[in-house]
């Protein structure tokens, strides 16, 4: 496959400041991974978009405004390009909407303003890229194994058992569904136990795909086929991703995953593939002790790619 023409990148950080499901850590990841995509894998500065709810940003990360960052991104790969998306941020499990799957859970991302962000969303963008492109997300948040709707399963679930040290430092990633449904509901004032509802009369047309189109048709998009999306999830679709403050130490706010991965590629200058870097971040946090498995979602001949499609040695 040819080295990438263009390297494009979105980062994401929220951090949910003076709110009850405030992170610390978020902001911290997206900016040092920035610095990473430049010095390490060759991204040039202006082909790399930051949004994070830092007091004062010009644009926040709602979801309106990520889905724009994104679709700006996907609009102009091209064959040979890479393409890559880090959230750092709250992530939750939203019943499905599917015809035939009731009692189903799907995964969405939580954006500063709750206008969440859905596997759907992300199985679309993943369909318009052109092929020999590639489209990397990385997804420091709860529940975020299979964030890509119907992407094949390479690394998942694991029986892998360890003594794991709760850190009074250690916050959980997830803002249960509850608690997004009762947000809503202040928003809207609708006495209705359905989030599409809410989601769609308060935030419309910029509502996710998920509650705009008909159940039915959500069966159109493509299934496990050979495509550019490539997920590295902080975790398994039932767990949930760590949001560190070590501020007794004096150190910096972390994820637990996004800071795994930044180990990881500190120890190894050389190329890694998508499941080294998966496999060996896993190994990371267990030896730190974290209850949480990250997972790899892509089709079989992504699985040993080159991350990013390394060009430095």
């Amino acid at each position: 496959m040819e080295e990438g023409k263009k390297r494009m990148a979105v980062l994401v950080g929220c951090n949910y400041h003076n709110t009850r499901n405030e992170l610390h850590g978020c902001i911290n990841d997206v900016l040092t991974m920035r610095e990473t995509l430049v010095t390490r894998f060759g991204f040039q500065l202006s082909h790399v978009e930051l949004l994070t709810d830092e007091p004062g940003s010009l644009v926040m990360p709602t979801g309106a405004n990520i889905k724009k960052a994104l679709d700006r991104m996907v609009d102009q790969a091209e064959p040979g390009d890479v393409l890559f998306f880090h959230y750092s941020g709250h992530g939750t499990k939203i019943p499905s909407v599917k015809p035939h799957h009731p009692f189903s859970q799907d995964e969405a991302i939580v954006p500063c303003d709750f206008n969440l962000i859905t596997d759907i969303d992300f199985r679309q963008l993943v369909d318009r890229i052109p092929k020999g492109a590639s489209f990397t997300i990385l997804s420091d948040s709860c529940h975020s194994g299979g964030l890509i709707d119907k992407e094949k399963e390479q690394i998942g679930p694991s029986s892998v058992n360890f003594t794991s040290t709760t850190l009074a430092s250690q916050k959980p990633k997830m803002i249960p569904f509850e608690a997004i449904q009762q947000h809503l509901s202040s928003l809207t004032s609708i006495n209705t136990s359905d989030i599409g509802t809410h989601l769609l009369v308060h935030f419309g047309g910029d509502a996710s795909l998920k509650f705009r189109l008909p159940p039915t048709a959500l069966d159109w998009f493509e299934s496990l086929r050979s495509d550019a999306g490539i997920l590295l999830s902080g975790c398994q679709a039932n767990e949930t991703s760590a949001d560190m403050n070590p501020i007794m130490t004096g150190e910096k706010a972390y994820g637990a995953f996004s800071n795994a991965v930044q180990t990881v590629l500190k120890q190894q200058s050389g190329k890694l593939s998508n499941k080294e870097v998966v496999m060996l971040a896993r190994k990371a946090l267990q030896a730190q002790h974290f209850e949480q498995h990250p997972c790899l979602y892509c089709s079989d001949e992504n699985v040993d790619a080159t991350f990013l499609w390394a060009v430095a040695a």
